[in-house]
């Protein structure tokens, strides 16, 4: 009578299991947006206070963080919106520090990842438009924001379609281009800036 075993635990040879680079990348870059949400939810509060103060990020009329922060869009959901990275991101550092110390992650909490950030992503994208070819301003400390959610996004759909849909094409190009992806998806918000202000 052969013993029967059971293993519980993951397996980490196989192509879906979840990476170093992408915890670092939640932890890092989680903690990279906390601090821009801070300071955002900080010359929010100011500007509120004194209408004449001006946010460090003003350098011109098209970098300026005031420009963007007087709009109905920097409140789209009725309240500031870095105040909703103040509650996201936090989110992505623990899962990120989680990962760093080995803790296995039930594919629930994948999945509401999964939610969060594609829910980021859209609203990233929205704000884009509205910065670009509505409100005609661009506010750094936004786009560094932009900047950490759109790898973000990006490395944990990998991720997941890897574990999920391991043979689907989508899954397949980003195990494979990832790298190409994430390149020509910054080389396209980086050009439509230019051609938005600069040409």
């Amino acid at each position: 009578m052969s013993a029967v075993t059971t293993d519980l635990s993951p397996d980490v040879s196989a192509p879906t299991a979840t990476s170093r680079p992408l915890a670092l990348l939640l932890a890092v870059g989680g903690l990279i947006g906390l601090v821009a949400s801070f300071v955002l939810t900080r010359d929010k509060l100011e500007l509120l206070a004194d209408p004449d103060f001006v946010p460090s990020c003003d350098f011109s009329t098209v970098l300026s963080c005031t420009n963007i922060m007087k709009t109905d869009q920097a409140s789209a959901f009725g309240f500031p919106n870095p105040l909703i990275g103040l509650i996201v991101f936090p989110i992505v550092v623990t899962v990120g520090v989680l990962l760093l110390a080995r803790v296995p992650l039930p594919e629930w909490v994948w999945a509401g990842l999964q939610i969060g950030v594609s829910l980021g992503i859209a609203f990233v994208l929205w704000l884009q438009f509205q910065s670009l070819y509505r409100i005609g301003s661009l506010c750094p400390w936004c786009m560094v924001v932009w900047a950490v959610v759109v790898p973000t996004f990006l490395y944990v759909t990998r991720r997941n379609l890897m574990t999920w849909l391991p043979g689907s094409p989508v899954s397949r190009v980003l195990a494979d281009w990832h790298v190409l992806v994430l390149m020509l998806w910054y080389i396209a918000v980086v050009a439509a800036i230019m051609f938005r202000f600069y040409v």
